[in-house]
């Protein structure tokens, strides 16, 4: 196993990088900023490296920093969570060319992944479904696009090959504002992402977002641990996940998640991944593969048992996988809600300082967070402060469990979104199961 690793990230992820590598005896180096000296993995760790000033540029996107971190305290891996540069080609080849191991995929693997065109053009040719597009980037060709556009069939979505995040994306309802988009889309994507590329897709009313969990060795082993329903979003940020995704059944899981493991062995993926869908009318259609761990990880770790972030040490230290796909059962009903430090109204940010923190418990409850009374939420970073994950033996035992979790936790000093989540498991349609990815925004009229 390896010896000691950076942890580049912070808030709930890092803590529980920080967990599982003590349960594995892996030392562990916090790379912090100075608005996060008091976060808890920080005093945790077995050392601690200040890489900046609170501003993300300056401190968790600052590469040389990070790489000087592992030298100094001569580690031999950095894991860099999810967000800042998890999915980031450069720094992934930055640090094993300082030769550290980067807990994640090759650096060839992210590139090919990180851009739209690129990952649905493998997924293709590995037998993923996909939705129907422009298959590739669009050129400059206006009656092309208008060909291809009518082809297609309105509504189609102009999106950014080096989007994400729900960023560099236009619905088109209509040719007379077709070419425009296409216009406007481009320079956004230029300015956002650093590249101008754009691709036009068939655009789905009413899908719901659903993803497979992957773990794949690079060693010729790879498996899927399941799939999550992710619709539950608010202007294309998840609010709530739960897995299984309900109304899904055995067969589709094996159908979909089968190709999402071929393709990880035609690609010769290692480490964690995911593969996004959106699922209407029966149909999957592949959108994206996130190449790292996800927010959401907890609730398949609920129902399969499977340490993730260990497999991803694992694998990184380059052990083979231990099971095979016939090994892996799902078992229940694990829902999670995104705790944020936000008006429940407004979702405007509400950073400042905690006064009194009290976590929920109670059998299948776990919480992911990295507060306690006393901490202050600085107002730099994304507002989310914490995951309440709820396990039962059904979908209706996981819902009783997170309305009796959340109706437990007491978060003082700050304002936090827990009334919008207590109200969102009041409703008919999401207690029914299978709402579509607009379905929240149109609740709140947004």
């Amino acid at each position: 196993m390896l010896d000691k690793i950076v942890i580049a990230n912070r808030g709930e992820i890092a803590l529980r990088i920080l967990r599982a590598c003590r349960e594995v005896g892996i030392k562990t180096v916090a790379a912090y900023s100075t608005a996060d000296r008091s976060q808890k993995h920080v005093l945790l760790a077995d050392e601690t490296v200040c890489i900046g000033p609170p501003q993300s540029a300056d401190s968790y996107l600052n590469m040389p920093a990070i790489i000087s971190a592992a030298e100094v305290t001569d580690a031999v891996a950095i894991h860099p969570g999810y967000g800042f540069l998890s999915e980031n080609a450069d720094f992934a080849e930055r640090v094993e060319n300082s030769g550290f191991i980067f807990i994640g995929p090759r650096p060839e693997t992210i590139r090919l992944m990180g851009d739209k065109v690129s990952a649905i053009r493998a997924m293709r040719e590995a037998g993923v479904p996909t939705v129907p597009g422009s298959d590739g980037a669009l050129g400059e060709d206006s009656d092309d696009h208008l060909r291809m556009a009518r082809e297609i069939g309105y509504p189609v979505i102009i999106k950014a090959a080096g989007g994400g995040g729900g960023r560099g994306m236009r619905v088109v309802h209509s040719e007379a504002t077709l070419l425009s988009a296409i216009t406007v889309t481009r320079s956004e994507a230029l300015a956002a992402f650093g590249n101008e590329a754009v691709y036009m897709e068939k655009y789905l009313e009413r899908p719901r977002h659903i993803e497979f969990q992957v773990l794949a060795d690079g060693q010729g082993l790879a498996v899927h641990l399941g799939e999550r329903d992710c619709s539950m979003q608010r202007r294309h940020q998840k609010v709530i996940e739960e897995a299984p995704a309900p109304g899904i059944t055995e067969e589709q899981r094996a159908t979909v998640g089968g190709r999402c493991v071929e393709a990880c062995l035609e690609i010769g993926y290692r480490g964690a991944g995911t593969f996004e869908f959106l699922y209407q009318d029966g149909e999957f259609f592949f959108i994206e593969m996130n190449t790292r761990v996800q927010v959401e990880h907890p609730i398949t770790e609920m129902i399969t048992g499977i340490d993730i972030v260990r497999a991803q040490l694992e694998i990184a230290a380059g052990l083979p996988l231990p099971y095979r796909q016939e090994d892996i059962s799902l078992r229940g009903h694990a829902m999670e809600c995104r705790i944020n430090a936000e008006d429940a109204k407004t979702f405007m940010p509400c950073p400042g300082p905690i006064g009194q923190w009290h976590a929920p418990g109670g059998p299948g409850i776990r919480v992911d967070s990295h507060i306690y009374s006393g901490y202050e939420v600085p107002p730099y970073y994304d507002s989310m402060i914490g995951k309440l994950i709820a396990h039962g033996d059904s979908r209706e035992a996981a819902i009783a469990r997170m309305r009796t979790a959340l109706a437990e936790t007491v978060i003082e000093g700050i304002r936090t979104n827990i009334p919008l989540h207590l109200e969102i498991f009041s409703h008919a349609a999401f207690r029914a199961g299978g709402t579509d990815i607009h379905y929240l925004e149109k609740r709140l009229g947004l």
